[in-house]
């Protein structure tokens, strides 16, 4: 086999052709890869690869979807977020995924592989585009309710539109938060606004643990600062929906003024993957003002002991099969106590990526080696979380919708889910929380 490395760096490599032209001029570190011979090689081997792959999921809900960034403020501090929403539906260029050379080299970082990665994927994913109208029009005249997402470990907030589009699509708003605690691939601010007029980005990159430090304190201390993170980017938005005059540092063209009035505020619920599941849990625990959450293969690992008793909301579990494992699935059952509502699922044949948006930019065969890919169709493994969630949302946020013809998947009644967990656990005892014995979270 090849070490773990080089299968990244191939996997990477060969799955992500044809996106946009490979230009080996570009990389002047390789000097001994400037053959035509060569290039001609690797493109062709890249390409066969490349067999079977797909765009990234639309939405499947009657509303256009706009997109927006918002930064409010200066310094590290500051909210920064992507937002989903439903669009006055009039033609704009679609959402460029991945806007910055930045995020690429910080997942080189966070793959633990050499910076010339960060090359490559920005030159294969530079130009991807998602489905969502940048900068559209907010649609008017209607009061939607409104969604906190959050990103995984070495994640950021533009890699799960999949799910923030279909969610818009289905008529909600959603601010996908880029967290700014160290466990983003990559994310930037400005110290002040003139490096703002000018565009002079100040970068964070994923914080690594350092040598002989312990883990746990690290996460708990990053989830704690993820849900203040997350009431942090509420606040803001209900400040706008209210009429205070908030600026967005990033000088876009959307007006930020079309949020007045547009947040049902009693309709407020949060949604996160992996070490986002986890601040979903921290989330609810110390804000009220969201009214239920749903956990997307939730990571338990950074969660504290006490957080499962500090939960009153109705929380939901949507696993994969093949991430989760004893330990895990003990710390979700401790959330479920006597008259709190709680759920859980897995879907059959799906994999932690499952929820990312690069299960959808794989090519099949390569998706598969690498568990960016599920046995489960990616459209059809995520399709199943969202009408799940969507369904959830509306018995807990009492919504007028049609999203109850989905109430059995929140039971598991369909062929591609379990009720309940696949994993075992009644010869398991839960791991203490500063344990390492768990499996390494990616994404």
């Amino acid at each position: 086999m090849l070490p773990p490395k080089l299968h990244v760096l191939f996997c990477f490599c060969s799955c992500l052709a044809l996106v946009q032209p490979f230009d080996w001029q570009d990389l002047n570190p390789v000097a001994h890869m400037k053959s035509s011979a060569w290039v001609n090689k690797i493109q062709t081997l890249m390409a066969t690869a490349s067999f079977g792959q797909t765009k990234i999921s639309r939405g499947n809900g009657s509303y256009s979807v706009g997109c927006t960034d918002l930064m409010f403020d200066y310094t590290d501090k500051s909210t920064f977020l992507r937002l989903y929403y439903p669009s006055q539906g009039e033609y704009r260029s679609d959402t460029v995924w991945i806007q910055d050379k930045e995020y690429f080299w910080g997942l080189s970082k966070f793959l633990g592989t050499h910076w010339l990665m960060g090359k490559i994927l920005s030159l294969f994913f530079g130009s991807m585009t998602t489905a969502a109208a940048w900068n559209s029009p907010l649609r008017t005249g209607e009061k939607y309710p409104l969604i906190i997402f959050s990103h995984g470990l070495g994640a950021f907030r533009t890699i799960y539109s999949a799910i923030g589009i279909d969610l818009a699509s289905h008529g909600f708003i959603v601010a996908a938060v880029e967290h700014r605690d160290g466990s983003a691939s990559a994310t930037y601010y400005f110290k002040d606004q003139p490096a703002a007029e000018i565009r002079n980005k100040t970068w964070l990159y994923l914080r690594t643990l350092r040598k002989g430090e312990e883990e746990f304190p690290l996460r708990n201390e990053q989830v704690r600062q993820r849900a203040e993170e997350c009431s942090q980017a509420l606040n803001l938005i209900l400040d706008i929906d209210r009429g205070k005059p908030v600026k967005n540092v990033l000088d876009l063209e959307f007006d930020v003024e079309q949020l007045k009035d547009s947040i049902d505020k009693d309709k407020i619920a949060a949604i996160g993957h992996s070490f986002g599941g986890a601040t979903v849990l921290q989330t609810l625990s110390e804000d009220r003002r969201f009214k239920c959450g749903v956990a997307l293969d939730a990571w338990m690992f950074p969660v504290g002991d006490d957080v499962s008793s500090r939960i009153p909301q109705p929380l939901f579990f949507i696993n994969s099969e093949r991430f989760q494992y004893p330990s895990n699935i003990l710390r979700m059952k401790n959330c479920f106590l006597p008259g709190r509502e709680r759920k859980m699922i897995t879907i059959r044949g799906s994999v932690h990526q499952n929820f990312v948006d690069f299960t959808f930019a794989t090519g099949k065969i390569i998706g598969y080696l690498f568990a960016l890919k599920g046995e489960t169709d990616s459209n059809t493994a995520l399709g199943l979380s969202n009408r799940a969630s969507l369904a959830f949302l509306q018995q807990h946020l009492g919504l007028q919708r049609d999203f109850d013809q989905w109430d059995a998947l929140v039971e598991g009644k369909d062929e591609n889910l379990i009720p309940g967990t696949n994993i075992n656990i009644t010869d398991h005892y839960a791991t203490p929380q500063n344990s390492t014995g768990r499996k390494k979270q990616n994404l």
